[in-house]
């Protein structure tokens, strides 16, 4: 007796005619948060509530998202604005919370006074990020030397939150093209309370837009240019450079190592082409980043941080002692995040089908913040995008997010505590830690579940069993027959 035709996912349509309108997944039905708020105006989405389809929904809900994006970006600009014009006398930056780094190292970096980074002043940053700093904020001396009736510092602050703002849009419109069957999980980032408060607190955003595009490289096929862009992300800053890890690990899983590897090997050259001129050139000021954060302290609010300031308890047995061994810190941070790679790689191989890409790149990242030694309260914005694709689920999300927000207050509180301005004890800076730190956890062992438990995996539910991001690890080994009048994506073999 002959057997039944095998069902495999192909993530292009093969037949010549039109494809069929792509199925939509209201928040309302398939999220039980946003459900049970639905009660509050009537209900979920009725199964026979008239609604467009296909093509028009997906372009009516991404400007929707997209309005609330920008809404979301003009909130932070607002809440950003007392601090715009630099006079931060009696410790406005921190009682208003509106600091930001862009504003204060347009002076500390020595681009107030027209110096280029790296060749006349050491950066703190990577290469790219350095770059961009520059080509910022030097036309903005030049304008000043002209004008010196304008405030260089403001307009320096104004230009770099417009082109973060341009890159955050950009990558929503590409998070967009990566779930045309989901547009509205992308309100989660547009909407994120943690990108309100963070958007321009640096730069993040640039390695952000590029991590985002890589991805979108990725998924459409083109692993050399992924790899360009990741390198790229890794210039401006080290952490998009983590997101080769999964890409090799699924790409061994999903027996294609080869475009894993060629996306690496695009990545390793991108880095270098950008780096090795400044590192050859100007060797010191290149060094400068990876010195600074080698002999830098044990950040607030990190794990190292938590075990020498535990809530209510206070040091914790030997946590002390690291204190005063940085070296030591730092090698055990490597081995804690390297051990937690391991422990993604085995999940990767005994997960029942080969893990979504966005989810292990959401748990490498987040376990690298988890042991590190440096927390920035901007941090969150590298997971904000790989948490909305690996999880779209507003339960858990917003709890997260409300954790973030928590920490980002008693962050400024802690500061004017340190400028000798108390405004609560030392145990609401650490509760808020404990608990920032525990959410992002929280969140990790949801992607785990879902990754050990497939069928719970509302994108792969949407995406009939498959990855929208997941690029050459959808394809079967063999290239499959092409079966005419079929719906897209599913065709038979023997």
């Amino acid at each position: 007796m002959a057997r039944p035709p095998a069902v495999q996912d192909v993530p292009v349509t093969l037949s010549t005619r039109p494809a069929a309108p792509v199925p939509g997944d209201p928040p309302s039905r398939s999220d039980e948060f946003v459900r049970g708020l639905s009660e509050a105006i009537g209900g979920p989405l009725g199964t026979h509530a008239t609604r467009t389809t296909g093509t028009s929904r997906y372009y009516g809900v991404a400007r929707i998202v997209l309005a609330l994006l920008c809404l979301t970006l003009a909130a932070h600009w607002l809440q950003k604005a007392p601090c715009q014009d630099g006079a931060w006398s009696d410790l406005k930056q921190y009682r208003q919370m509106c600091y930001t780094d862009v504003l204060a190292l347009y002076y500390n970096e020595g681009l107030a006074d027209g110096q280029i980074p790296y060749v006349q002043h050491a950066v703190e940053y990577p290469v790219l990020t350095g770059a961009f700093m520059g080509v910022l904020g030097l036309p903005v001396h030049a304008l000043g030397k002209d004008r010196p009736g304008i405030n260089q510092g403001q307009v320096f602050y104004n230009v770099n939150a417009l082109v973060l703002g341009g890159l955050a849009v950009a990558s929503v419109v590409l998070m967009l093209g990566l779930r045309r069957r989901r547009p509205w999980d992308l309100a989660m980032f547009a909407l994120s309370p943690a990108l309100f408060l963070t958007a321009t607190v640096n730069w993040d955003l640039l390695a952000v837009a590029f991590a985002v595009f890589g991805l979108y490289a990725w998924a459409k096929r083109y692993p050399a240019l992924a790899g360009i862009l990741l390198g790229l992300g890794t210039a401006a800053k080290l952490w998009p450079g983590f997101l080769f890890i999964p890409l090799i690990l699924l790409g061994i899983r999903t027996r294609r190592f080869a475009e894993a590897f060629v996306a690496g090997a695009a990545g390793v050259v991108t880095w270098a082409a950008v780096n090795l001129p400044v590192m050859f050139g100007y060797g010191d000021a290149w060094r400068e980043f990876f010195h600074l954060n080698r002999t830098r302290a044990i950040d607030w609010g990190t794990f190292w941080y938590l075990g020498d300031h535990f809530p209510f308890v206070g040091a914790l047995p030997h946590f002390g002692w690291f204190d005063q061994h940085i070296d030591t810190v730092n090698y055990l941070s490597y081995l804690l995040f390297g051990l937690g790679c391991v422990a993604i790689a085995v999940l990767i191989f005994v997960a029942p089908r080969p893990p979504r890409l966005a989810q292990v790149a959401f748990l490498v990242v987040a376990v690298f913040l988890i042991f590190s030694k440096v927390w920035s309260q901007q941090y969150v914005l590298w997971l904000l995008p790989l948490a909305v694709l690996a999880r779209p689920r507003w339960g858990v999300f917003l709890a997260w997010q409300a954790a973030e927000v928590l920490y980002f207050c008693a962050f400024y509180g802690e500061l004017m505590a340190a400028s000798g301005k108390a405004v609560f004890p030392e145990t609401v800076f650490d509760l808020a830690a404990l608990l920032r730190l525990t959410m992002v956890a929280v969140f990790a062992g949801y992607v785990v579940r879902d990754i050990l438990r497939p069928e719970r995996d509302v994108v792969r539910t949407s995406y009939d069993g498959g990855d929208p991001d997941g690029g050459v690890f959808n394809e079967p080994d063999e290239e499959p027959e092409l079966v005419p009048d079929r719906a897209p994506g599913l065709v038979t073999s023997g």
